[in-house]
């Protein structure tokens, strides 16, 4: 919402004392031009620009802009900006906290300001994926009328968690991760800048590495981890901050995973993919940032289970017992055990043998069904096990296998529409070299003894 009085003394307050808030919040850019990344964002004429009134004049006004991006690297601080730069009236929601309610009183403030004193209004939505379908909705009319100009930030892929017509009204701006070079510039300035930490401590290059790493991309991941060790060389009485006191002060690196956002699927997936192209080492690492972020085992069993089939298959059958077996063991211990047991699956999986059969027949064979190749089941094939079923021909003629030698009894067991169709297709992999020689046999079988 717009500053009241209480927000107005606390940052009188902040600008007297610059202790009093985070590093990351004293080292917000002030400019565009301050601003680390996201350059393919802030050339001249972009909708950023405009927004701030670089070349905002003439026909075409500014549009709204939707920001999407994981968290740290520069959603909030654009929007920041622009409410530090733009001579347009500027009001902050965060969809966390706000409803419908304040969304209609923002434009109704919007109209009034706009009507009486001719002042424009930009309006700041954080986490706009929270918003319900119809909470969306109440920004429409607003947005499309232009009675406000939208910055709505997401973590969330957008095309997920933002209906169409608010999308349709909007400019998609796709932000990048940071750099390292972009990190590493941000933190010396903070080093240097009187606003952050000005001069008191310098970097040297092994402790910035560490950092780095720690960061992962995130700006206030890393300002925060710079301000940490800062802190603690200064309460030493040490004019550098070393690697010592950087992984004394700051544990261990947080693993940049959204548990309810794109990273879950993405590492996810990874995982899978990695299993899939027998890459043990990458399998386990992208197990390790799963159950590092606290990742439900019960879904990493299940995402495993799945790899049995739709990837290993019949190249070695015993794989989707041992995922089972895991997604079972799992359930019942949990962590920290459970990372030995899928580790123990992930390893398995990812150095067994490949075949993606059992996926593609059955997609094949859905296919058909689909696209409405599904006659009626033989007569020979139908239930007889009730009165007057004879009279009907189901089940007459049918052909017992365990009555003929070998258990293969020659008789059309498919619909006329799908009949000699070929769903499984074997591989020579692994243990399916063994069902690739018997499948064979068993058509002929079937054929020859039907001609």
């Amino acid at each position: 919402m717009e500053p009241d009085l209480f927000t107005a003394a606390a940052e009188d307050r902040q600008a007297k004392d610059p202790s009093s808030s985070p590093l990351a919040v004293r080292m917000r850019p002030r400019t565009l031009d301050e601003v680390v990344g996201q350059q393919h964002l802030l050339k001249p004429g972009s909708p950023l620009r405009r927004l701030v009134g670089d070349g905002a004049g003439g026909p075409a006004g500014a549009s709204s802009v939707i920001l999407w991006g994981p968290p740290g690297i520069g959603k909030t601080t654009l929007a920041y900006v622009v409410s530090q730069a733009t001579k347009k009236r500027f009001v902050e929601l965060s969809a966390i906290t706000a409803g419908v309610k304040e969304v209609r009183a923002v434009i109704e403030g919007a109209k009034r300001a706009a009507g009486g004193y001719g002042k424009d209004t930009v309006l700041f939505l954080d986490e706009i994926h929270r918003f319900s379908k119809a909470q969306q909705d109440s920004l429409l009319p607003a947005v499309e009328n232009r009675w406000v100009t939208l910055i709505a930030a997401t973590t969330e892929n957008p095309y997920f968690s933002i209906i169409s017509p608010l999308l349709s009204r909007s400019l998609l701006l796709t932000l990048e991760p940071l750099t390292d070079e972009d990190l590493s510039a941000l933190m010396h300035r903070a080093l240097t800048e009187e606003r952050g930490l000005g001069g008191a401590v310098t970097l040297p290059p092994d402790a910035e590495a560490h950092l780095l790493r720690i960061a992962g991309g995130d700006a206030r991941r890393a300002l925060t981890a710079l301000e940490a060790g800062a802190g603690s060389a200064i309460a030493k009485g040490e004019p550098e901050i070393s690697l010592q006191t950087v992984e004394e002060a700051v544990d261990r690196a947080a693993v940049k995973y959204d548990r309810d956002g794109d990273q879950h699927y993405d590492v996810a997936s990874a995982l899978i993919k990695s299993i899939r192209g027998s890459d043990v080492d990458a399998a386990l690492h992208y197990l390790a940032r799963m159950i590092e972020a606290g990742e439900d085992p019960r879904f990493i069993a299940r995402r495993l289970m799945i790899s049995a089939s739709e990837d290993i298959g019949l190249a070695d059958p015993t794989a989707l017992p041992l995922a089972v077996a895991a997604a079972q063991a799992v359930a019942m211990i949990g962590f920290p055990e459970a990372s030995l047991t899928l580790s123990h699956v992930t390893i398995a999986l990812a150095l067994a043998p490949k075949s993606n059969t059992a996926t593609t027949a059955i997609g094949a064979a859905l296919a058909d069904v689909r696209a409405g190749l599904a006659g009626s089941v033989p007569a020979h094939l139908r239930d007889g096990h009730y009165k007057g079923a004879a009279k009907l021909g189901h089940a007459v003629g049918y052909v017992y296998p365990h009555d003929v030698p070998g258990a293969i009894a020659a008789q059309q067991y498919a619909p006329d529409e799908v009949h000699g169709k070929r769903y499984y297709e074997p591989t020579r992999y692994g243990a399916e070299a063994r069902y690739a020689d018997v499948v064979e046999k068993v058509r002929e079988r079937l054929r020859g003894a039907g001609s």
